[in-house]
């Protein structure tokens, strides 16, 4: 009787693991590697394994290209929402009297940005400002919710009360949509983040349900409370 120990089949990845590990052996069988032949990722015609690997190489080069023109794109679009951010934030400093400042934090947005759909709150105004509309219709829910919000909100219209502070958009035969898509803006005194309470809530809308995403970026939009919020301390009641 053999005591010999059965032999285990070699596979693909001994295979492998051998010329990973031992690459002088195509230097030893250079003709081995010259008459390897693979498919093409392009088809089914065979190729050999030198042409695969430029054909491989092309596509990398070719990922990395879109890639930098990806970079470049997005970088041109960044540049262009910025300048419209800085004009936005300059013509509120220019507004004289600090009633007006409300409807020209929703103007600027819909003209710089093409948003067809924008409402602002603002609560703890001054008693002068109490009877205007920018200072009613928010509840102690929506304070609250506003107050917890350490960044800008973005996601679909789940029936949000800010959302009713939002006029709706014509569409065809004389009807009219409610906004499909929010982005939730907290105003409040200091970077966006703090725990400091809000004094305000700035509601952007749009019946295009993917203009603000939950995915999308908030930067652009943090910096814009940010903006709004500093102009809009002039509307609040000073300290005792």
């Amino acid at each position: 009787m053999s005591s010999n120990a059965p032999v285990s089949p070699i596979t693909e990845d001994d295979i492998a693991h051998f010329l990973a590990n031992t690459p002088e052996f195509f230097e030893r069988h250079a003709e081995v590697l010259a008459s390897v032949q693979i498919a093409s990722v392009h088809g089914a015609r065979a190729v050999s394994l030198q042409e695969r690997q430029a054909e491989m190489l092309r596509e990398k080069i070719k990922a990395l290209e879109q890639r930098v023109m990806d970079m470049v794109r997005n970088s041109h679009d960044n540049e262009a929402i910025a300048t419209k951010v800085h004009a936005w934030g300059c013509e509120l400093q220019r507004v004289q009297d600090p009633a007006a400042l409300p409807q020209a934090v929703v103007q600027g947005i819909e003209r710089h940005f093409e948003v067809p759909q924008t409402a602002i709150r603002v609560w703890g105004v001054a008693a002068e400002h109490a009877g205007q509309d920018f200072a009613q219709d928010a509840s102690e829910d929506v304070r609250t919710f506003a107050s917890s919000l350490t960044m800008p909100f973005c996601g679909p219209n789940l029936g949000f009360e800010p959302a009713n502070w939002l006029p709706r958009v014509a569409v065809e035969e004389g009807d009219s949509m409610a906004a499909q898509s929010l982005a939730l803006l907290p105003l409040r005194e200091g970077p966006i983040d703090s725990a400091t309470p809000a004094f305000g809530l700035l509601v952007v809308g749009s019946p295009d349900p993917q203009r603000f995403d939950a995915t999308m970026g908030t930067e652009f939009l943090a910096r814009m409370a940010e903006l709004a919020s500093a102009a809009l301390q002039r509307l609040r009641e000073p300290p005792p």
